[in-house]
């Protein structure tokens, strides 16, 4: 059986695929410039970052995987926080409202073929008083996190609704995923 690439620097994905039972051969940090265009609807970025991660990712012969994972709050792509005050707005902006999700994952095949899938999920967010939000902000979790949470995380204790692919809203949509590598003839 061919080689398993994941082209990811994100170590939620590694952790998906462990759960199910995917040990990758090696994980490639893919080099990109990610970067939104201007007026670039959320579902169509996602779908490009995952495009332009798999191919800076060169591995002839491999099954490779690259995902990417949007949060967005109508066309507005919110942001991989780096500062509190980027957390602390998306937030704001998240509280007491539902926003979409969006992941897509691309796969190619050992023979070059590609497959791609994009998952929508819906989530609802809770209204949030000044001190869940406080203690959220001060844990650090949010951090490089698009949107500024982990649903996986502390952040979880905020979600009231979810509708789609828990798994995609952490970073990878494990059923889409197993089935584009299945189509593309990987056997575990």
């Amino acid at each position: 059986m061919a080689d398993l690439i994941l082209a990811s620097s994100s170590p939620r994905r590694l952790d998906l695929l462990r759960q199910l039972g995917i040990v990758p051969d090696a994980v490639m940090s893919p080099d990109i410039d990610e970067t939104p265009h201007k007026a670039e609807p959320p579902r169509l970025y996602a779908a490009r970052m995952a495009a332009e991660k798999l191919a800076s990712v060169a591995a002839p012969g491999a099954f490779v995987i690259a995902a990417d994972t949007v949060v967005a709050l109508g066309r507005r792509i919110l942001p991989k926080t780096e500062t509190e005050a980027e957390a602390r707005r998306c937030l704001d902006l998240l509280a007491g409202r539902r926003h979409r999700v969006h992941s897509a994952v691309a796969v190619r095949g050992p023979d070059g073929r590609i497959a791609a899938r994009n998952v929508m999920t819906t989530v609802g967010f809770a209204r949030l008083d000044r001190d869940a939000a406080e203690a959220y902000l001060a844990s650090g979790e949010w951090r490089g996190k698009a949107g500024g949470y982990a649903i996986q995380g502390r952040a979880a204790g905020f979600v009231d609704f979810l509708a789609g692919s828990h798994s995609g809203v952490v970073g990878l949509p494990l059923h889409e995923t197993l089935n584009l590598l299945r189509g593309l003839g990987w056997r575990a």
